[in-house]
């Protein structure tokens, strides 16, 4: 079966498998075999285990909703990383989070900043005044 990961960023993961494993919050474990019944379900927090040849990739699945159908299975993700095990996926996650953090952080300062300055060079200018 072929399985598509799509992020806002781009396609995450794009292989052909033996199978999968979801695991999410809401909607407990399910697997997904070849030839199985067509099926959509959502992704609340949880992750995708995918075996090939007895090997285990793990992705974190933050806001996700499935879709199989001829084994062909779609996920459309709002955050997604892949991993060796389930952990791994989830510290990748959670410092990329991290790094967007800060950057907002840094965003909303600079333009604090730029915001004082204009306000101080329009006063100074004496442009507020008619």
């Amino acid at each position: 079966m072929k399985l598509t990961v799509i992020t806002p960023s781009g396609v995450l993961y794009d292989e052909t498998l033996d199978y999968i494993v979801i695991s999410s919050k809401n909607n407990g474990d399910f697997a997904i075999l070849e030839n199985h019944a067509p099926i959509i379900s959502t992704i609340d927090v949880g992750y995708i285990k995918m075996v090939k040849d007895q090997k285990h990739v793990f992705t974190v699945v933050i806001n996700g909703v499935l879709e199989q159908q001829d084994n062909f299975v779609t996920i459309v993700a709002q955050e997604a990383h892949v991993g060796l095990n389930k952990d791994s996926a989830m510290d990748h996650l959670n410092a990329v989070r991290q790094e967007r953090l800060e950057e907002n952080r840094r965003r909303t300062m600079d333009f604090l900043k730029a915001e004082k300055e204009l306000k101080r060079n329009i006063k100074e200018a004496k442009a507020s005044k008619r």
